[in-house]
């Protein structure tokens, strides 16, 4: 006869995540143990316990977890197509909603309203990404656009491609940022002169560059508070 996978109502009564769940909330739950929620079985070999924490290890925690793809989750023993899409789906799923709590902040008045609105999108990022926030008259955003991805270059960071986007939004005001994968926001000379250059540009046309903020891991560094804006 055939082993059946082990399931969660294999794993001892005191320990298993739904129980726990329904009484104590979700926020209750180890990292593991919401893994384990969404998968519901193990394998023949190892509970579903067993398994999530296998996994957490395999990505080193959520972190990597959050950027796997569904061939890097198969390649672990255990994982199929099933298991792989459910975990993907659950990870979508929760950044979609971040993204809905975020954009409830669409009021821009401060260096930190920025942070908090890109810093979870943008902190993960293995490479440089140059993003500009477009603004309108009340400094709503109305629009936001990945102009470029790699390695700051005033040559590559063009005002035209930046402009092009605040006329067709009509945008009274922007607001650029890129983030630093190395986790340290400390300004480059580079940057400092992309930053320069944006602004002046922004004078002649009309549309003011509020700032350029830098993201790092969980920090970030306002140009404008630096006084380059």
């Amino acid at each position: 006869m055939q082993a059946k996978p082990l399931m969660i109502r294999d794993v001892p009564s005191g320990e298993r995540p739904r129980e726990r769940l329904l009484k104590e909330g979700a926020q209750a739950l180890s990292n593991h143990e919401l893994i384990a929620t969404i998968l519901g079985s193990g394998t023949k070999q190892e509970s579903v316990i067993q398994l999530s924490q296998r996994i957490l290890h395999h990505f080193n925690g959520l972190r990597l977890l959050k950027e796997a793809t569904v061939e890097e989750l198969k390649s672990i023993k255990g994982i199929g197509d099933t298991k792989a899409v459910q975990l993907l789906a659950a990870i979508e799923l929760g950044s979609r909603i971040h993204k809905l709590q975020v954009e409830d902040r669409f009021i821009i008045r401060s260096p930190e309203d920025v942070s908090r609105y890109v810093m979870e999108d943008m902190r993960f990022l293995t490479q440089e990404h140059f993003v500009c926030l477009y603004l309108n008259t009340k400094n709503h955003v109305i629009f936001k656009k990945t102009i470029f991805i790699g390695s700051l270059n005033a040559s590559i960071v063009h005002p035209r491609e930046i402009y092009k986007e605040a006329f067709r939004h009509s945008a009274a005001s922007i607001i650029c940022l890129h983030n630093h994968p190395s986790g340290d926001p400390a300004p480059s000379r580079e940057d400092i002169e992309v930053t320069k250059r944006l602004v002046e540009s922004g004078k002649v046309i009309g549309i003011e560059v509020l700032d350029h903020i830098i993201i790092g891991e969980k920090k970030f560094v306002s140009l404008k508070e630096k006084g380059y804006v």
